[in-house]
């Protein structure tokens, strides 16, 4: 598979999900006033489940056929021939959705991040993730306020669901966890929103 096909692809991927959650924002955030209105615990369940089904399309419908082509997904993707890894995908996803300034963010996140940059970034994140690590089948939510706008925030368990993340995470140069095993919860996936406006 070419390059233009993988450009093509991410594009018309990341259009996609665009429109997927201006439409979820604008049906359950533009009046918080009515009855009706969808929980924000509710609208992050939508949005969880929208990173899911696109992560998990990604892995099999362009990691693996790729693979069988002798185009492998690892962590040097940009500087090197390949595709990212399926969290990478998610993550770069989350950088592009966060350039579009709508105060709605979507990230992975650890207690034990290869990279400092993906640790916890408040109070309610490490618990958070402490949370979900323990009871991996309960979300974490909470509300936070920045620049004098109130946030919600849900965490939902990231698990290692493959033996690749569980080798690329215990073999990696920078990790401070190296005993991860198949179904492990290595961390979260924490998306944010703005409730209230």
């Amino acid at each position: 598979m070419n390059r233009p096909l993988l450009v093509v692809l991410g594009a018309v991927t990341f259009a996609f999900m665009s429109m997927i959650f201006f439409w979820v924002f604008k049906l359950t955030m533009a009046d918080s006033t009515k009855a009706d209105m969808v929980s924000p615990q509710k609208v992050a369940s939508f949005i969880h489940a929208l990173l899911e089904a696109n992560r998990t399309n990604y892995t099999d419908n362009v990691v693996v056929k790729l693979q069988k082509e002798g185009i492998e997904a690892h962590e040097h993707w940009k500087d090197e021939r390949g595709v990212p890894l399926p969290a990478q995908y998610l993550m770069e996803s989350g950088r592009l959705v966060a350039l579009k300034d709508l105060k709605f963010s979507f990230r992975l996140a650890s207690l034990t991040p290869i990279y400092v940059w993906n640790g916890a970034n408040s109070d309610l994140e490490r618990l958070g993730l402490a949370a979900v690590e323990k009871q991996p089948d309960v979300p974490y939510y909470g509300f936070l306020t920045k620049d004098g706008t109130r946030y919600f925030q849900a965490i939902y368990p990231d698990f290692a669901s493959s033996q690749a993340c569980v080798d690329c995470h215990n073999k990696h140069p920078n990790s401070p966890r190296r005993d991860f095993k198949l179904n492990d919860v290595m961390g979260g996936i924490v998306i944010t929103f703005p409730v209230g406006e």
